[in-house]
């Protein structure tokens, strides 16, 4: 009986024996038919997630981020534990336990579609999930089963468990946008992952199985409903205690976007960013996790911002009311959901919110707007809005709201200081504003409009535009090199030109219609006067003029050869005009603006960084011996290294002849010059500037014909910066707004917050500069008593002549002179 019992079961055994062999040889021999189309899974070890590309500040803010998936790698170490899991439990409980392909899992599943039909997925871990996710097609067949379980067993041997989880949550796709757990956690909740709740955690793991379909941005409900799935594992594998699982299934879902974490409002340096780097790496600029630090500082940027929305909306203030933006029919007893959706086509402008109005009264009116919620404006707020006129002045005083607004209106208002509200416009000006160390050519702040995502045009970079007055500079730095003085007479009186290059006859004017006659130089540049300046480059020669003044980095085909370059008709960028003021404000060096400081491959390998040249004065030395009777010309001197401050230079303890800026202006020269625009801004069109009290500064004012703009360039030792105002179509600005009231201001605002706590850098003369006291009549060597005599600073060997007796003062209205009124000198 025994025998009989043993033979059955000898067969049975037998049976599962060669069954077994025959899945063995099958899926030998399934491996060999397959293998040819297997993926190379060794190079996964070396797979190159897409990482956009960040954009930072100089002191680690985040500026901008660029590409179309959004990812931020995160180590296996950085993962929290309650996020793995999280997954874990939803996506495969056994990941630590199996081999990469979990068989009963596996088993069920086909169990499941032989007896459905259905060749949905089932059964697959995160391996096979990552398998399928980085080397495999969205093809269902078993075929492809195959393949992913052969390519998975492979992944299993080429990597530890840590490994895969770790390239698994970096790199799956979570919805919108967001690829890795990283970047789910930056766009569901604004956070990084080490600050998300349990509900959040929940919420997020919940997405890998179906991530377009069940995130909480496509459908909250979905995403609540995965959480719970997701919860409920957690509590049952006891990864979370009941509390917590009771406390995370009763909180709100949050179904909004949220954009990367942006810290630093500079986007038209973000953009220059973007195309400096596709220009050099293509398209792997956006995907290969550049991160690239630029030399812009958050604060200084912030100050840049505020100081050009602050400009153009007092300019746009001073014209009056152009209306509202728009205007939509309120229901009666309208309430905030109908508020709220006449706001839907209006977008934040520069700071600047859309509100729409729900109420007047006599005084005072009511609106309504998105962040705001309910704001009250006060008469204060509204009386502004006069209607404009055509001469750019503003209409009658208002007596009511109603006279400005209407239930339904849809304007823009903006929070001050004080927490009263504004009602404010956008304006239709534009301006651009620019900060650059001048030591070594760094962008410290740009803003290139109001509003970036109104207009991405950089009128920084892009604008060029007429500098007007603010241009005299450089032709008096011109005239001084060629043996004027800040003391030398010329007439500021009409005169008439006959120029082919101008085509006829040009009759310039000062901007006051008026003449002084004959004047200093010095209180012909603090005066703005154009007359002189006409006559300094009739006698300098356009030729020369232009020849010097492409020193200071502009293309010499840029400047027009004619006269009317006296009068800044060069078509230049603030850019480059802080430039250009950077070598008067650094001693005479010409330097190289610049915005990277340095690229920063995914691994932390710095792939490039900055090597500007530096303004060195210590680094140039005059030659041993003067000529004689005329000053040092260093601008042939040797050029040394010197020890310096290694902060200030870059982190290196000296600087290599590489690294030294060429100098493109004498000391002397420069000394002068600045000491003349100092004198703009303590008695001149500048004067304003007083109110920041400081003795450092110095700057010109600029306004071009019809003042079509309005500039200002004005700096210290340690920092530049260039202010202009005007419209993107040309067109006059209006009457009185010049460079003193509508671009001064921009940089007032701007150096009160740049210079805070920022000790006074007075300049030390430098050797080859004589004080003398002179007439301030004539310009001549004063004679003892006299009462108008005053101190002038002179280059030695231009020292003026000692006043005779019969020196004619200016006013002397002999026939001579009445005839010379005309004539350039």
């Amino acid at each position: 009986m025994r025998r009989y019992l043993k033979s059955p079961l000898r067969l049975i055994l037998a049976g599962m024996i060669g069954a077994g062999g025959a899945a063995v040889l099958g899926l030998a021999g399934a491996y060999q038919y397959l293998r040819p189309s297997l993926p190379d899974v060794s190079a996964i070890k070396d797979i190159r997630l897409q990482v956009p590309l960040r954009v930072f500040s100089r002191d680690g803010r985040l500026i901008a981020q660029f590409g179309e998936q959004r990812r931020i790698p995160l180590s296996f170490e950085a993962i929290p534990g309650q996020m793995i899991n999280a997954v874990l439990a939803a996506e495969d409980d056994r990941f630590f336990q199996h081999g990469g392909v979990d068989y009963p899992g596996l088993a069920r599943a086909v169990l499941r579609h032989l007896l459905s039909g259905n060749k949905a997925e089932g059964g697959s871990t995160i391996t096979m999930q990552l398998a399928r996710g980085v080397f495999l097609s969205p093809e269902k067949s078993y075929r492809r089963k195959m393949v992913e379980i052969f390519t998975t067993l492979r992944i299993e041997q080429e990597l530890t468990k840590q490994e895969i989880l770790a390239l698994y949550l970096n790199k799956m796709f979570l919805g919108q946008r967001a690829y890795g757990i990283g970047a789910a956690a930056e766009v569901y909740y604004g956070k990084a992952v080490d600050q998300l709740t349990l509900p959040e955690i929940a919420v997020i793991a919940g997405t890998f199985r179906l991530p377009s379909r069940d995130n909480p941005v496509a459908n909250a409900e979905l995403a609540r409903q995965r959480r719970s799935y997701v919860l409920r594992r957690m509590r049952e594998k006891e990864f979370i205690t009941q509390a917590e699982y009771e406390s995370a299934l009763n909180a709100p879902v949050e179904s909004k976007l949220h954009g990367p974490a942006v810290e630093v409002e500079a986007p038209y340096i973000a953009e220059m960013v973007r195309a400096e780097l596709f220009e050099r790496l293509g398209a792997d600029a956006y995907t290969a996790g550049y991160e690239v630090v630029t030399t812009v500082d958050s604060r200084l940027q912030h100050a840049a911002v505020k100081a050009l929305r602050g400009a153009l909306l007092d300019y746009d203030q001073r014209h009056g009311y152009r209306g509202p933006a728009g205007r939509v029919p309120l229901p009666s007893g309208a309430r905030e959901k109908e508020w709220s959706q006449a706001l839907e086509e209006y977008a934040v402008r520069g700071g600047l919110e859309p509100a729409v109005v729900i109420a007047t009264e006599e005084k005072s009116a009511v609106a309504y707007s998105r962040n705001g919620g309910r704001i009250n404006l006060g008469w204060s707020a509204i009386s502004w809005a006069r209607s404009p006129l055509p001469d750019g002045s503003v209409g009658p005083q208002l007596q009511r709201a109603a006279d400005v607004l209407a239930v339904g209106d849809i304007i823009y208002v903006a929070q001050e200081v004080s927490g009263n509200w504004r009602m404010v416009q956008v304006p239709e000006a534009q301006g651009a504003f620019v900060a650059m160390d001048p030591q070594d050519g760094g962008i410290a702040a740009l803003s290139g409009g109001f509003d970036y995502f109104a207009s991405n045009y950089n009128r920084a970079v892009q604008a060029k535009r007429q500098p007007g007055s603010s241009f005299k500079p450089f032709l008096y730095s011109a005239a001084l090199d060629q043996g004027f003085t800040p003391a030398s007479i010329v007439n500021d009186a009409p005169l008439v030109i006959e120029d082919a290059a101008l085509e006829g006859s040009w009759r310039p004017q000062n901007n006051s219609r008026e003449f002084r006659g004959p004047m200093r130089l010095r209180e012909a540049l603090v005066r703005s006067r154009n007359l002189v300046s006409i006559r300094v480059m009739n006698s300098l020669g356009p030729a020369y003029a232009t020849q010097f003044i492409s020193r200071f980095g502009f293309p010499e085909n840029s400047l027009p050869r004619n006269l009317s370059l006296a009068l800044g008709t060069a078509q230049v960028s603030p850019l480059e005009m802080a430039s250009a003021y950077s070598v008067f404000a650094n001693g005479g060096f010409r330097i190289e603006p610049y915005f990277i400081q340095r690229i920063i491959d995914t691994n932390g390998k710095v792939e490039f960084e900055a090597q500007p040249k530096f303004a060195c004065a210590d680094c140039v030395q005059p030659t041993p011996t003067e000529t004689e009777g005329g000053p040092t010309n260093l601008l042939d001197a040797p050029i040394t290294t010197a020890t310096n401050d290694e902060t200030r230079w870059g982190g290196r303890t000296y600087l290599q002849e590489k690294f030294l800026a060429p100098q493109v202006l004498s000391p002397q020269n420069d000394y002068l010059i600045t000491d003349m625009m100092a004198d703009v801004v303590k008695r001149g069109t500048a004067v304003r500037a007083l109110q920041l009290k400081r003795g450092d500064i110095a700057g010109k004012t600029g306004t071009t014909n019809d003042r079509r703009d309005a500039w200002f360039c004005g700096f210290n030792s340690s920092l530049v910066g260039t202010a202009w105002v005007g419209f993107d179509q040309e067109r006059s600005l209006g009457p009185g707004e010049e460079g003193s009231r509508t671009a001064l201001p921009m940089w007032i605002y701007f150096m009160s917050e740049a210079l805070k706590g920022v000790p006074e850098q007075k300049r030390t003369p430098p050797p080859g500069l004589v004080s003398m006291r002179i007439s301030a009549d004539t310009g001549l060597a004063a004679r003892p008593g006299d009462p108008n005599a005053i101190f002038e600073t002179f280059m030695a060997g231009h020292l003026p002549p000692q006043a005779e007796v019969d020196t004619a003062l200016p006013g002397d209205e002999d026939e001579e002179n009445k005839e010379k009124d005309d004539s350039l000198f």
